[in-house]
């Protein structure tokens, strides 16, 4: 793509973006809606299969009370009635017959069959205390529903409703019983099964008999299950997996769902096929999918366009700099017209010329004073004095050899102070470079402090670091310690005799390390706050404290901060307090440094 322009590539790796990042919502999104459609049928199969078993065990409930109910008509105080009369009160029961068209029996307290409603030949007299349901509801005085039972005569499914006779005096005095045949009786309601057409599949399978009680293949009311491997869905369905997917006998795929009616043993299974999530699922994709095509074929368009034409703006930018260079005598100024973002650059270029022009002028009109000033007679005071110190003019005599000695000493850390104003003068004209390396602070602010404490012992003025947090970040070393030297001596320089100068170090909450150095002096005047950190401005003009500087150190310490991607500032709190605060992350501090 090198040999593609801006715009071009620009519109490229959009479309192409665009194209990725779209086809990945459409993957993400198809997925997406087809489990969700699976999710919402399986769950509409479990719903349906928990209500269809709440309304079988609700039926059940009916029965069971109202047999109760009518066992508290069949007692003389503490007493059954007689056999005969119980059998008329059986026969006059038109509801109850209903509710239990196989039969009803009236039992003795030890389980007997003493009266009945529909006569069965040696019926009457028999024992029913070895079944279950009548023992638990002897033991327990309280209704039981027997799960389905192979019936001793009819070998057919039965289901037994069982409850106790009582006395006023609430002992047991006999038991009534009901029972449904499950080959002429249905539990399942009318509408239920109605619903169930060829695109649902609704079983009801008696676990304990192995047995249809609903939906067999045949479509008899009661069937025995086929043998495991021949149909999935039964085989599944009886694993105890809950729900899932099975395939039918057809290689369809089935989303089916269980619920089990623990009283009865009985399984509820209901399935559908697949297709009817993943139908509606990729209807609703294929619209989504040509409308985000659509939309995203549009947006591309008009991107590419307004790319291509910002592009021709800077093109015709660069040309009118490329002009500029040649022809230098020609106008130095852009046309600040056109998108907002080509206006912006071309006024932030001509601001770059401006304050170009300005910075040249004060870089020239600087190094002519350096020159002028301070370079020229200082080389020609060294050589004369290295001259002098090295015996050429003539052998001095022993004091002042010493004399001379500390002149040239003296006039060698004058040319340190002619380097700051150097450095400052790189920072002025962008030519400083910093070197990023990870410092440790707590090194890095004792080394400061142990070399500063020869002036601080100077000016009898205590100098202590505190609080100092244990922590590592990026930056250019040499250049903090700079500041902090400068903060350091200020510090010291403007502190009462027997004062204290405290350095600490605290991390913000926006990973940021800020370090302050403190002094107990008058602190900054309200005057000179608006231009502490401007150049060649000091607080104490005329005092022996202002004379001992040139004025450049807070500039040159802001110009730093800005170089390590922070910032400095100061305030008044028992004396001044300047700060440097610094970016604590790498990434931060690179990034900043990019742009």
């Amino acid at each position: 793509m090198s040999h593609l322009s801006l715009g071009t590539r620009l519109a490229v790796i959009i479309i192409l973006g665009s194209m990725i990042t779209v086809g990945a919502i459409i993957f993400a999104a198809y997925g997406a809606l087809v489990e969700e459609f699976q999710n919402n049928l399986s769950a509409q199969q479990e719903n349906e299969t928990t209500r269809i078993s709440n309304l079988v065990s609700l039926n059940l409930e009916l029965r069971i009370n109202v047999l109760d109910q009518f066992a508290t008509l069949l007692t003389d105080q503490n007493q059954l009635l007689p056999p005969a009369q119980l059998t008329r009160l059986l026969k006059k029961q038109e509801k109850l017959t209903k509710l239990f068209p196989h039969s009803l029996l009236v039992l003795s307290p030890n389980a007997i069959a003493i009266a009945e409603n529909i006569l069965v030949p040696n019926r009457l007299g028999t024992y029913y205390g070895d079944r279950t349901h009548f023992k638990e509801v002897i033991k327990t005085g309280r209704p039981v529903i027997s799960r389905p039972i192979i019936g001793r005569a009819t070998g057919v499914p039965l289901i037994v409703f069982v409850v106790p006779i009582k006395g006023d005096d609430g002992e047991v005095a006999g038991l009534l019983s009901g029972s449904l045949r499950l080959d002429q009786t249905r539990l399942i309601p009318e509408s239920i099964r109605s619903k169930a057409n060829k695109n649902a599949v609704f079983l009801v399978i008696d676990t304990g008999n192995f047995l249809f009680v609903e939906g067999s293949r045949e479509g008899k009311m009661i069937e025995a299950l086929p043998n495991p491997g021949e149909s999935q869905l039964i085989d599944a369905a009886l694993s105890g997996i809950p729900f899932g997917e099975v395939e039918s006998d057809s290689g369809e795929t089935l989303i089916y769902a269980t619920s089990h009616l623990q009283r009865l043993g009985w399984l509820f299974v209901r399935a559908v096929p697949k297709s009817l999530a993943t139908a509606p699922a990729e209807e609703a994709f294929s619209r989504f999918f040509l409308i985000s095509i659509g939309l995203t074929l549009g947006v591309l368009l008009l991107t590419f366009a307004a790319l291509r034409s910002t592009a021709e703006s800077l093109t015709q930018m660069t040309q009118r700099i490329r002009s500029m260079i040649q022809k230098p005598e020609s106008s130095r100024r852009l046309k600040e017209q056109g998108a907002p973002e080509v206006r912006n650059l071309a006024e932030a270029f001509n601001q770059l010329m401006d304050e170009r022009d300005a910075t040249n002028k004060l870089k020239d009109s600087f190094v002519s004073n350096v020159s002028h000033e301070l370079r020229t007679p200082l080389t020609s005071l060294n050589g004369a004095l290295r001259l002098l110190n090295s015996g050429t003019a003539g052998e001095l005599p022993e004091s002042a050899q010493k004399m001379t000695t500390l002149a040239l000493r003296n006039s060698e850390r004058l040319q340190l102070l002619i380097a700051d104003l150097l450095d400052f003068n790189k920072l002025s004209a962008g030519e400083m470079r910093v070197n990023f390396e990870t410092v440790e602070i707590g090194e890095l602010i004792r080394i400061t402090v142990a070399s500063n404490q020869l002036m601080a012992s100077e000016y009898s003025v205590s100098l202590t670091a505190r609080d100092i947090p244990d922590l590592s970040l990026v930056t250019d070393g040499h250049r903090l310690t700079q500041i902090l030297d400068n903060f350091i001596s200020n510090a010291i320089k403007f502190s009462p005799s027997g004062g204290e100068v405290v350095i600490e170090a605290e991390e913000k909450e926006t990973q940021r390390l800020r370090i302050i150095v403190s002094d107990q002096g008058k602190g900054v005047p309200d005057s000179f706050r608006d231009q502490i950190f401007e150049r060649f401005t000091q607080a104490e003009v005329g005092t022996t404290r202002a004379t001992s500087g040139t004025g450049l150190g807070l500039a040159i310490c802001r110009q730093l901060a800005t170089l390590l991607n922070g910032e400095v500032g100061f305030f008044n709190d028992g004396g001044a307090h300047f700060w440097v605060e610094l970016p604590v992350r790498q990434m931060d501090a690179d990034q900043e440094q990019k742009s």
